[in-house]
């Protein structure tokens, strides 16, 4: 089970639901991925009015929502996203995004830790997008996180895991802590890679929304990500620089030269 600020889910899969061609094909990609837990941005929606179709749309899935902060870059901006976003879906759920480069769309860590704290003061459960860096990741802890989502690479970029290295190093620090692979997933393989290193789920969007077949896709990266996590589980071998024989030599005879009369 997957276990996030004190809620349990049976998926490890959290989707969201930007970009795809129509809303049928969003519905079909959350039930085909049996997500439980789906992404929305409010700040790409309108609930100016009092009635909304896509969250309408979005609430009769039965999963549950986490509303993020696309597209802010202060933590003045990201909190009253926050606080706007709490009052719309009822929920303490908040997913920090607080950006600082246009071209790469990487967190801002120096924001995004004053945009933490700030939140932290007011009650949210914050899920906070961030680099895969250690020393901004213990800080956000400190702070009181319990979900981590770094990233494998630049969003929408489709690159998978660069630094392997780096996310093997945030699960053996911080074993208590939910960590939630986000942004540059691009392939299923690239989510199972991440559920082998110990990740306890991975969110993703465009891989799935931009494909050719959403359903299909969201159904072979729940696979994946299921397939990579009973890895991690099981044991896997490590990795050697030579052979290793898989036929036991025990038991099979070895004839010595024999000379001819």
């Amino acid at each position: 089970m997957l276990t996030l600020y004190e809620k349990k889910f049976s998926s490890r899969f959290l989707l969201g639901t930007a970009q795809y061609p129509s809303p049928d094909i969003l519905l079909e990609a959350i039930n085909a991925s049996k997500a439980e837990v789906i992404t929305m941005s409010i700040r790409r929606q309108n609930f100016q009015t009092t009635t909304n179709e896509f969250w309408e749309l979005l609430k009769n899935t039965n999963s549950h929502i986490l509303p993020n902060t696309a597209g802010c870059y202060s933590a003045k901006e990201a909190l009253n996203t926050a606080k706007m976003a709490r009052e719309i879906f009822e929920t303490n759920w908040i997913k920090l995004e607080v950006i600082g480069d246009d071209y790469t769309l990487l967190p801002n860590p120096l924001e995004l830790i004053k945009a933490t704290e700030l939140l932290q003061d007011e009650g949210f459960d914050i899920f906070p997008y961030c680099t895969d860096d250690l020393i901004v990741c213990n800080e956000l802890v400190n702070i009181g996180c319990k979900v981590l989502m770094p990233l494998a690479s630049p969003i929408g970029s489709a690159q998978g895991i660069l630094n392997p290295y780096a996310l093997g190093l945030l699960r053996e620090r911080f074993s208590d802590i939910s960590i939630i692979v986000d942004a540059g997933i691009g392939k299923p393989s690239h989510a199972a890679q991440a559920m082998e290193l110990g990740a306890d789920g991975i969110l993703l969007n465009s891989a799935v929304a931009l494909s050719n077949d959403p359903a299909n896709m969201a159904l072979a990266f729940s696979k994946a990500i299921d397939a990579g996590h009973l890895g991690y589980l099981s044991g896997m071998i490590p990795a050697s620089n030579v052979a290793k024989a898989t036929t036991p030599l025990i038991g099979k005879p070895f004839w010595q030269g024999v000379e001819n009369d």
